[in-house]
C-alpha cells in the first residue's frame, strides 16, 4: 500500500469549497426532466455518483430560460420551483461527502431539438406529435446551425442583456437549490459559444467581428453570475477550447480568453472541444485517444494561471493522476467512464495503492465488500473490482 496519497485523492480547496479528491462527474445530460423538472430517474442516478466517491457531483445543464432548452427533456433552473425541486438531489450528493455542482445553460441555435437517442436533430413532426414542444431558437446571427436546422432569432442588444440577466438569476436559483459550484456552459455550439465564435458569430455590432466584441456577451455573463453568487463559491466556465474546425475558434482565442475570465473571478476552466459540427453535443466524429484535451488544459493553466480541469476519454487511474502530477490540470472530469462504472473513483483509488480495506466506501457497502474480499481470498480467487 502507498504512504503518499496520490494527487487523484489529494483535497482541493477552491475559495470556501474544499473538494476531497480531485475528481469531478462531468455534466451529461440525461434528456429525461419533465416541463425542466427533475424525475426519479435523476435521484437514483446522482446519487449513484455520490456514492461512488467523486469529490465534485456536476447536476447536468440546466437551462436559463424555457426556450433556453436543448431539448424537450432538459433540465430548468428558470424558476425558483425548479431550484426546489433540485433541493432532494444536492442533500443528498453533500450526505456522501462530494460537492454538488450545477451546469446552468442556454441551448441557443441548438435548442428546440431531439432528445440524443431519438436522433439529436431538429423535431419532427412525429416528436411533435408525441407531445414535445416547438421554439425558434436564438442566437448572436440568423444562421442555422446546419442544413435543415431551424433558422434562428438573431438576439437584439436589449435581449442580450436580458440573458445575462437570466444566468445571474439562474445562479442565484442555484445557490438556492444547495449547489457548491455553478459551471456557466459556453461550450459546444450553445449560445455563448455561438458567440465567441466566428463560425457562428456573423454580428457587425459591438457583439461580433473582433476576438474582444465576440467576448463581450459571455464575459457579461461571467461577471453577472460572479456578482450573483457568494464570494466564496466557487465559479466554473466550460468552454470549448477549439472547434476543430478551420476558421474556427482557436487555442489561442481561448487563452486570451481565459485571462479576461480569471480577471473577472473565475475560478477553473473546464477545457472541452468542439460542438459546432453536426456530430452530437460535442465533437464524437473525431478520432479520439486517451486524454486528447489535456494539451489545451495544461496550455491554458501556463499561460494563464487559472486553474483548469481536464475532460475527454480519462479511463484510467494512472493517467488521470499523471495529467495531475504534470500539471496539465487541477481537476480530472469523467463522463461516460462514470456511466460505465460510477464507483470508478473508488476503484481508482485501489488502483493507486490506496483503499484496500475499502474505508473510502459508504460504511453500508464497506462492511459486505470487506467480508466478500476475505471470502474472496480463502477460495483463492482474485479480487478484481473491475
Amino acid at each position: 500500500m502507498t504512504t503518499t496519497i496520490p494527487l487523484l485523492f489529494s483535497p482541493l480547496s477552491i475559495r470556501g469549497t474544499t473538494v476531497r479528491n480531485r475528481i469531478a462527474i462531468s455534466p451529461m445530460a440525461m434528456y429525461c426532466a419533465e416541463n425542466g423538472f427533475p424525475t426519479s430517474f435523476h435521484g437514483h442516478h446522482y446519487a449513484k455518483f455520490a456514492i461512488g466517491g467523486a469529490g465534485i457531483v456536476f447536476v447536468e445543464q440546466a437551462s436559463v430560460t424555457r426556450v433556453g432548452r436543448i431539448t424537450n427533456g432538459c433540465l430548468g433552473i428558470w424558476s425558483d420551483e425548479h431550484a426546489d425541486a433540485l433541493k432532494p438531489l444536492t442533500s443528498f450528493i453533500k450526505s456522501q461527502g462530494a460537492v454538488p455542482a450545477l451546469q446552468i445553460a442556454h441551448g441557443g441555435r441548438k435548442s428546440s431539438t431531439q432528445r440524443a437517442w431519438e436522433g439529436n436533430g431538429p423535431l419532427k413532426p412525429e416528436n411533435i406529435q408525441n407531445g414535445d414542444e416547438s421554439w425558434t431558437p436564438v442566437g448572436p446571427s440568423d444562421l442555422a446551425f446546419a442544413q435543415g436546422w431551424r433558422k434562428p432569432h438573431a438576439l437584439t442588444i436589449p435581449e442580450i442583456h436580458a440573458h445575462t440577466a437570466y444566468f445571474a438569476k439562474a445562479a442565484v436559483r442555484a445557490v438556492e437549490a444547495g449547489f457548491e459550484i455553478v459551471e456557466i456552459h459556453m461550450a459546444h455550439g450553445y449560445l455563448l459559444q455561438s458567440f465567441l465564435s466566428p463560425l457562428a458569430n456573423k454580428r457587425s455590432d459591438e457583439y461580433g467581428g473582433s476576438l474582444e466584441n465576440r467576448m463581450r456577451f459571455p464575459l457579461a455573463v461571467a461577471t453577472a453570475v460572479r456578482a450573483a453568487i457568494p464570494e466564496d463559491m466557487p465559479l466554473f466556465v466550460r468552454i470549448s477550447a477549439v472547434d476543430w474546425i478551420e476558421g474556427g475558434w482557436e487555442i489561442e482565442d481561448s487563452v486570451e480568453f481565459s485571462h479576461e475570465l480569471k480577471r473577472i473571478g473565475v475560478d477553473v476552466v473546464d477545457c472541452s472541444s468542439g460542438g459546432n459540427l453536426v456530430a452530437g453535443a460535442t465533437n464524437a466524429n473525431l478520432k479520439r485517444s486517451p486524454g486528447y484535451q489535456a494539451e489545451f488544459a495544461r496550455r491554458i493553466k501556463a499561460e494563464t494561471g487559472i486553474r483548469t480541469q481536464a475532460v475527454g476519454l480519462i479511463r484510467t487511474a494512472g493517467l488521470a493522476n499523471e495529467l495531475l502530477e504534470s500539471e496539465h490540470a487541477d481537476l480530472i472530469a469523467i463522463g461516460r467512464q462514470a456511466l460505465f462504472n460510477p464507483s470508478w473513483p473508488h476503484h481508482a483509488a485501489e488502483e493507486l495503492g490506496m483503499n484496500s480495506a475499502f474505508q473510502q466506501w459508504p460504511k453500508q457497502y464497506a462492511w459486505w465488500l470487506k467480508k466478500w474480499k476475505s471470502g474472496l481470498a480463502a477460495s483463492g480467487e482474485a479480487l478484481n473490482t473491475w
